[in-house]
């Protein structure tokens, strides 16, 4: 006769409780990409209908990533685990306000790509994949801001990485081989050192989910190499952002795609190194990043300067935004050196303009392109004469990138200026506001050069097609928007950067009852 059994109580290991409705809005926005970008695939033979479900497609995420805006910054940050398995077993992932707004920023820059796409991307390319692969681009910066665990961090850069390899060597031309060469060989590197920092991490806590481990951190420091691990994530990460000095695979590589693809990458893909930089070292380490502050602050120092020059060095106008990028990664830089609400604010206000801003220079660097005939600076003349409202939007963009106000570009620098004078950092203040200085010269001898000076040859009358135009402008106008009412982006950008230096209410979603192992 058998033994009797003593029930089992599941509840110590799994969620017993029916998962909230909205609690699948952590994972929805990846399931969509993920669903629409196979469906998209299953229609190659069909380049027109791909497009428009695309488009659809690319729509519905925005709204799937605001609605989870809404409810995170209504509701605070949002956890919802994988086989219902309880944290730190199951993978977990967890939206606070800094996920949630880099998503959202995202999906806008993705939708106006999307659009601009239809006019740039030829039958070829569709042919040949663009739209799945950036819907599995869009997976994969979506699963990365989304993410509470440090190992799927590491699996949703793999997928975004496999997609932008596929995406910039679209054309298969030999300079595109070349630029995807540099672009593949740095970022294995970066990703070689993120996958060791993993398994270090791993074998000194036990647990990837990003709420043990910081909940953990305090008791481990003095025992476990936490500085190692700090400086290993930051050299990962600063590769993968293109911060000096391992940023010159950016200006090699984002020029030879075709336009909207470059214009993908210079939105999203650097900000998702500056993100996971600022998750693991402001979030998990705030200690070890204190320790490395000075270190941190001469990089970006280094990378404003050099992001700068490069850009006023520059004939190639797409070589010339790739060093505008460079310095926009330099001023991020400077939030996470800094520290606290103020420095990482500017941080986080910094990277949502930057990703609006990058993806509509490079846009209106295909409509240069277009009016001009070529994207060198010597070659180019005349697009004033030929459209005042192509370039009145390019002179927008041109005082946003500068940091000039009333645009977008003003007030996370107004911030981050302020929060190295408030610590005495008086040479990183003078670094960020002397990048702007030398930004302003490089476009306004793009301006200049470009627009203002007479063309060397008759410009053909040139009109603008509506899916160039519309993201074009709709991008213009969110610059225009976050300068002049800047208010409730402000709010968030400081509510997040309060939720990664407080992290309770971070480790409250994921452990509800405190009962971290």
């Amino acid at each position: 006769m058998a033994a009797p059994t003593a029930p089992v109580d599941l509840s110590a290991a799994l969620v017993a409780a029916p998962v909230a409705i909205g609690h699948w809005l952590a994972i929805l926005p990846v399931a969509h990409c993920i669903t629409l970008g196979a469906i998209l695939l299953m229609v190659r033979a069909y380049p027109r209908l791909q497009g428009w479900l695309a488009i659809s497609g690319l729509g519905l995420l925005a709204l799937m990533d605001a609605a989870l805006l809404a409810k995170v910054a209504a509701e605070g940050p949002l956890t919802m685990v994988m086989g219902r398995w309880l944290p730190p077993f199951g993978i977990a992932f967890t939206v606070d306000l800094f996920g949630a707004l880099m998503a959202f920023t995202a999906a806008l820059a993705a939708l106006a790509g999307g659009v601009y796409a239809l006019a740039d991307m030829g039958e070829s390319g569709r042919r040949y994949g663009f739209f799945p692969l950036l819907m599995l681009l869009m997976a994969g910066v979506t699963g990365a801001f989304l993410t509470g665990d440090i190992f799927n961090l590491y699996v949703w850069f793999e997928v975004l990485l496999i997609s932008s390899f596929g995406l910039i060597i679209l054309g298969s031309e030999r300079e595109q081989i070349d630029g995807a060469l540099k672009y593949a060989v740095l970022n294995l590197i970066a990703t070689t050192l993120f996958l060791a920092g993993v398994g270090i991490l791993y074998a000194t806590f036990g647990t990837l989910n990003m709420a043990d481990i910081a909940s953990k951190a305090g008791d481990l420091r003095g025992e476990a190499p936490l500085m190692t691990l700090a400086s290993l994530f930051l050299l990962a990460f600063g590769m993968k952002a293109a911060a000096f000095p391992v940023n010159f695979w950016l200006p090699a590589s984002y020029h030879t795609p075709r336009i909207v693809v470059s214009a993908l990458f210079a939105g999203l893909l650097t900000k998702v190194g500056i993100y996971a930089l600022i998750r693991v070292i402001v979030m998990l380490l705030p200690v070890e990043r204190e320790n490395l502050s000075f270190v941190i602050a001469l990089a970006a120092a280094a990378t404003i300067l050099v992001g700068a020059l490069g850009a006023l060095a520059e004939n190639d106008i797409r070589k010339l935004f790739g060093y505008v990028v460079i310095a926009g990664i330099g001023n991020m830089l400077a939030g996470v050196a800094l520290g606290g609400p103020g420095g990482i604010s500017g941080a986080v206000l910094y990277a949502v303009h930057s990703m609006v801003l990058m993806t509509a220079l490079y846009l209106a660097a295909g409509e240069i392109a277009r009016r001009g005939g070529g994207f060198s600076l010597s070659a180019l003349g005349g697009l004033y004469r030929q459209s005042g409202g192509f370039t009145a939007i390019s002179f927008v963009l041109f005082l946003a990138a500068c940091g000039l106000p009333p645009f977008s570009g003003f007030w996370p620098k107004v911030i981050l200026v302020k929060a190295s004078l408030d610590i005495g950092a008086w040479w990183l203040a003078a670094s960020i506001l002397a990048g702007g200085f030398l930004t302003t010269i490089a476009f306004g001898r793009l301006f200049l050069l470009a627009y203002w000076r007479p063309a060397p040859t008759v410009l053909a009358p040139s009109r603008t097609c509506w899916r160039t135009g519309l993201p074009l402008a709709a991008l213009t106008v969110l610059v225009i928007g976050f300068g002049i009412l800047p208010e409730q982006l402000l709010r968030l950008s400081q509510s997040a950067a309060a939720g990664l230096v407080d992290r309770q209410a971070y480790l409250h979603s994921v452990f509800p009852k405190g009962d971290t192992r």
